[in-house]
């Protein structure tokens, strides 16, 4: 059992034993002196717990408290002084409950972490700890397992839960040559799969990581709550003079202090944040921190990485040029069989293009592919080459500008694909969306060519564009940027853009192909193949700040009418006493709604 319900029922016992001797024994002494002894000896752990605080730089907003607890004691108020510490120990097992309540989504991640896995060794299979599994092993994953380590399928097909990981609740279909990420969760049917990492390098493992990061980073804006507490407390010890002046009756110390409730102070701003990083993991972004979550809502500048950021990194056909003396189908169809024999990044492309059209491929004969230059092939007696055009063909042709693969069939030019780096069907929309929250700076820093980079830019309505940047550029980049242009978030997929990650006041990573480089550095993490999570991350933040501020706002003006009221005289100490836990039940109930996508 933790200290907060010790103190907790051990305030309750007291109480009750109190309650007894007064009204059953009519030992009213007797109550007073338990219920004073107690309140005396939490009184001085909490100053001595104060005291620690204090020393790590931060105000003790218990003094109140303490306060409000000494003075009814002294005073005679007793019962009062009981009530108070027993707001008080409530309060603290309360704020335990609602920081749980709201870290929920985050611990789940946790709670079903795999733990073993079933490998081959030889015929059979053995039960190990996924820490012992190596990168090679074999695995099976029986129905409704979890995937142990990130790997590659060899047999069987299936669906998987990535839920867990991406956000997604559709689940994946998989098949030999499947790439499965580590805490996907198997359907119906068993398959098997090589080992691509060991467990500590895998994808669940990587987002534990950061899960944890994310539940020890404290946020900034605490700080400033606790900074509201000196004029705050101050406000509350004059109010208290000046009803004892005016009045005469030392009791409107007790009476104004009960209800001069710190706890709006304490419990509301860290509650909001840890909602808000609750509600982001919810929607498949893990944010590390409250502070990241509040810099994001004050950022002046958002700047992009542009491939696999802005774009899918996944080079599509834009055009295709055929020559006057082949039909566009035999084009299509002989580049794509020979290419289906390459590894280069643009044969996918060019192959994916032919079975959009329900292009039958066909079989090929004396393939050789020559690094840096293309491949060659026999088909239907024909020899093709695809590739430069000076490998394609001795004679000259018209050169296609930006990323182009050139067509010959027995030696004559046939056609010309121009590919481009497709753009994202959701970053016109997510850009939009972010100059509606605020950021009017918008760049893209990219290591491509100018023309590409303008164009793109262009397309999607990013401000200004940064071709040609290797990894220190960015980072000079973002440091070089005006002060009145920050805080500056800085948005990668890849180990190029982790320096720039770093540095940025924010740094937000496309982490759902598993870029742990870019995801270590970052501040928040996309789980999900979704540029809109940027701006949903954005929304969160600003949501969650505005809730931050509401109920510390709403705490205070509460607590201050209350000891205007308790300083004429109006509210006796016992019922005031009652009041400020009201208090405090009403301001964690209002942080607790920025764990809410109804914002």
């Amino acid at each position: 059992m933790n200290s907060n319900r010790i103190k907790l029922y051990g305030t309750l016992t007291i109480g009750v034993i109190a309650f007894i001797l007064q009204f059953a024994f009519h030992q009213a002494l007797a109550a007073q002196w338990i219920i004073s002894i107690l309140g005396t000896i939490l009184a001085l752990i909490m100053f001595i717990d104060m005291i620690k605080v204090l020393k790590s730089g931060n105000f003790g907003v218990d003094l109140l408290a303490i306060t409000a607890i000494v003075a009814t004691i002294a005073l005679g108020e007793y019962w009062a002084g009981w009530i108070v510490l027993l707001m008080l120990t409530g309060g603290d097992t309360l704020e335990e409950y609602a920081a749980n309540k709201a870290k929920s989504e985050l611990k789940s991640l946790l709670d079903n972490s795999p733990s073993k896995a079933h490998v081959y060794q030889g015929e059979s299979i053995k039960d190990v700890d996924i820490e012992h599994v190596k990168v090679g092993d074999k695995l099976l994953i029986r129905p409704k397992e979890q995937v142990p380590v990130d790997g590659i399928v060899y047999e069987g097909n299936s669906s998987v839960d990535e839920s867990s990981l991406t956000g997604e609740s559709v689940p994946v279909d998989i098949e030999k040559g499947s790439h499965v990420m580590s805490g996907s969760i198997n359907g119906e049917v068993p398959f098997k799969i090589t080992a691509e990492k060991i467990a500590a390098e895998s994808e669940y493992q990587a987002i534990v990581k950061l899960v944890k990061e994310s539940e020890t980073n404290p946020a900034r804006f605490v700080r400033l709550a606790d900074r509201y507490a000196v004029p705050f407390t101050i406000i509350a010890y004059i109010i208290a003079g000046l009803a004892w002046y005016l009045s005469g009756d030392p009791i409107r110390i007790a009476q104004v202090l009960v209800v001069a409730s710190p706890c709006p102070l304490i419990l509301a701003a860290p509650i909001a944040f840890v909602s808000g990083m609750s509600r982001s993991s919810r929607n498949g972004i893990i944010v590390k921190s409250g502070t990241a979550l509040e810099k994001i809502s004050s950022a002046k500048t958002m700047a992009f990485d542009k491939t696999g950021t802005i774009t899918r990194g996944h080079l599509v056909v834009q055009d295709v040029k055929i020559s006057p003396d082949f039909m566009p189908e035999t084009v299509y169809q002989y580049a794509a069989s020979i290419e289906q024999n390459s590894s280069h990044v643009m044969a996918e492309a060019i192959v994916d293009y032919a079975l959009a059209q329900q292009i039958e491929m066909k079989d090929v004969d004396d393939v050789k592919e020559i690094t840096a230059e293309g491949i060659v092939g026999v088909i239907d007696g024909h020899y093709v080459k695809v590739g430069n055009p000076e490998f394609v063909t001795k004679y000259p042709v018209e050169k296609v500008e930006g990323s182009s693969v050139y067509v010959s069939i027995d030696e004559r030019f046939a056609g010309v694909y121009s590919l481009v780096d497709e753009i994202r069907p959701e970053a016109k929309e997510t850009i939009a969306r972010l100059k509606t929250y605020g950021f009017n700076n918008i760049l893209m820093i990219t290591g491509d060519k100018k023309e590409t980079t303008e164009k793109v830019a262009s397309e999607v309505g990013i401000t200004k564009a940064y071709p040609s940047s290797l990894p220190a550029d960015k980072v000079k980049i973002i440091q070089t940027l005006p002060k009145e242009y920050h805080p500056a978030v800085m948005v990668g997929d890849g180990v190029n853009d982790a320096p720039a990650l770093a540095l940025a006041d924010v740094g937000i990573a496309m982490g759902y192909k598993g870029a742990n480089a870019a995801s270590e550095s970052a501040d928040a993490v996309v789980l999900k193949d979704d540029l809109g999570k940027v701006a949903e991350v954005a929304k969160i933040s600003d949501d969650t700040l505005k809730v931050a501020k509401q109920a510390v706002l709403i705490g205070i003006l509460i607590c201050i009418i209350l000891m205007l009221i308790a300083g004429f005289g109006l509210i006796p100490t016992i019922i005031g006493a009652m009041l400020q836990e009201v208090v405090d039940t009403v301001t964690i109930l209002y942080a607790l709604r920025a764990r809410s996508d109804n914002l």
